[in-house]
């Protein structure tokens, strides 16, 4: 996009032969793959090939059995490594939007900034609500999850990821859950991010939106990658079988 800042080429977030189980079933198999500064890699692939248990390993969400995930060089993974630290550079957005109920937008989003950095409540209130201006809600402040549709609870997600600064935002199909209609006004906010130069690993079903502001296109299928183009040759000319099968069928 012409608005996007350019890439710098240096990797932010690497996986080294990453390997997952659960029980007896192995659900990433050898997986290696390199994020780096500003890029936007969107993960694609059919239902059960790894891509979102991919993402709650990056954040140990779920603990790998070998291989190594490292952030700007730092192993998440080393059983010594600060993670509660680690977590604060990694921000993720779910497909439920996980908001507290019994929380204005506001102070959903002051929360942990208030709580795990110890930024004082008006710094963090005055945060949350550039913030929050910035992912489209500066009049919704002061409403809970309850009086908001579900794109404005995925935004004030967003922005509570936001608010601890992270390096890398990471998505999980995080648009699956809303009506149609409102799937727009959270890609925008996506969009946006990208051009401020955001990295973000992006798990999602928008092909449209993957083709558009991807720099990258992962397609997974039985826990391996099978290929990994820039998106204009995926959605041109996939390198695979498996890749022309997958869009065969979104066509």
């Amino acid at each position: 996009m012409s608005g996007k800042p350019s890439r710098t080429g240096e990797t932010l977030l690497e996986f080294d032969s990453v390997d997952k189980y659960f029980g007896d079933t192995h659900v990433l198999k050898d997986i290696d793959l390199e994020i780096d500064e500003q890029e936007v890699g969107v993960v694609i692939g059919p239902s059960g090939s790894g891509k979102s248990t991919l993402l709650r390993c990056t954040n140990r969400l779920e603990e790998i059995q070998s291989g190594e995930i490292r952030l700007d060089g730092t192993p998440i993974t080393d059983p010594d490594a600060d993670i509660n630290r680690l977590r604060q550079r990694i921000g993720m957005v779910f497909q439920s939007f996980n908001l507290f109920p019994h929380l204005t937008a506001l102070e959903n989003v002051a929360l942990a900034p208030k709580k795990v950095k110890g930024v004082p409540k008006a710094e963090a209130h005055d945060d949350a609500h550039r913030l929050l201006e910035r992912v489209g809600l500066a009049k919704q402040t002061d409403q809970y999850p309850a009086e908001l549709s579900g794109g404005q609870q995925q935004r004030v997600a967003i922005a509570r990821a936001l608010a601890m600064d992270p390096q890398v935002m990471l998505f999980d199909e995080v648009t699956s859950a809303l009506d149609p209609e409102l799937v727009g006004e959270v890609l925008e906010v996506m969009r946006d991010l990208a051009d401020e130069g955001m990295t973000m690993m992006v798990v999602t079903h928008e092909m449209g939106f993957a083709r558009e502001v991807a720099d990258s296109v992962t397609l997974m299928a039985d826990g391996e990658i099978v290929e990994r183009t820039p998106p204009e040759q995926f959605f041109e000319e996939p390198t695979t079988q498996r890749g022309r099968q997958f869009l065969s069928k979104l066509l």
